[in-house]
């Protein structure tokens, strides 16, 4: 079997992701500037919005799901009294009102939204549906029964009103939340209807919009060290998981995929952590006495 062309590079290059592209292209245009064998991304986002947007590479790609289950940050604008079959600007307007809620109703509605929630997802979506995605068979005019999803919300505040037709939120969530279902529920719990006209990832685990590069200069930097300098380590995408240092030994026998003893830390009896040797990540796993029984291995070479 063939192997697939590109460089053996690993980590993550965070994108200040531009609107009308999506997800799924970035990663291809990222893979190709980096002449990468492997890349993905932890958690997509709408082409019409921006912001955050982490592309994992090589050995990286098996830190995704932290990520993809990490806290997140949106800032969104929600256009009042228009309703929408896509829940964003995008789509057609299927009903309208000329209420507007005051300031004070809108705060007091937003408490109904924080902790655990149950969301239908949108018409337009990634969800399948008797193993279709959702959009597929809405663009063909369907409407669906979609099953509602359980969703932590961390925060939710209102950010500012900048007239009558508009408001802009602030939302941190956990994984698999859609902001426009918050706008359509919004809306008609205020009894004025609401889609999403524009939105933003601000964060993402410990990545932030501040730190992404933009898809230009991905572009000009394309096949130059100097697109590399922008990478972040793989370990990165651990943060969440506590670290475990292990002995030469211990890395030996980890990265063959058998338990490998580790220095005892702050973690507890079958609690999942991550373990390293001389600065690298080694394996992920369950920490059961005094050693960590990997589930995930990572190929690094030795740190410079």
């Amino acid at each position: 079997m063939a192997r697939k062309k590109g460089r053996d590079i690993s980590g993550w290059l965070i994108v200040d992701k531009p609107a009308g592209i999506t997800s799924t292209s970035v990663v291809s245009k990222v893979r190709w500037a980096l002449d990468a064998r492997k890349a993905g991304h932890a958690g997509t986002l709408d082409p019409d919005a921006t912001g955050v947007l982490a592309i994992a590479l090589g050995e990286a790609t098996k830190t995704v799901p932290y990520i993809t289950d990490a806290l997140k940050a949106y800032r969104f604008v929600v256009r009042l009294g228009q309703r929408t079959n896509t829940d964003d600007a995008e789509g057609e307007v299927l009903a309208q009102s000329d209420l507007r809620p005051a300031d004070d109703e809108i705060k007091e509605r937003l408490h109904g939204f924080v902790g655990e929630i149950s969301q239908v997802p949108p018409q337009f979506s990634a969800v399948k549906i008797d193993g279709e995605r959702a959009y597929k068979r809405a663009r063909d005019g369907e409407t669906m029964e979609i099953a509602a999803r359980p969703l932590w919300v961390e925060e939710l505040t209102m950010i500012s009103r900048p007239d009558a037709d508009h408001v802009e939120l602030e939302m941190v969530c956990g994984k698999g939340g859609y902001v426009r279902s918050i706008a359509r529920d919004l809306g008609e719990l205020l009894g004025c209807h609401g889609h999403v006209l524009q939105l933003r990832r601000t964060w993402s685990g410990p990545f932030d919009a501040g730190d992404g590069i933009s898809l230009e200069d991905v572009a000009a930097q394309a096949k130059t060290p100097e697109l590399d300098t922008h990478l972040k380590p793989l370990e990165v995408g651990l943060a969440d998981l506590p670290e475990l240092k292990c002995t030469a030994e211990g890395a030996a026998r980890l990265r063959n995929g058998n338990p490998g003893m580790v220095i005892p830390g702050d973690v507890d009896y079958g609690e999942e952590a991550w373990a390293s040797y001389q600065g690298r990540a080694v394996a992920v796993g369950t920490y059961k006495a005094g050693e960590l029984h990997p589930n995930r291995v990572f190929v690094l070479p030795p740190a410079p």
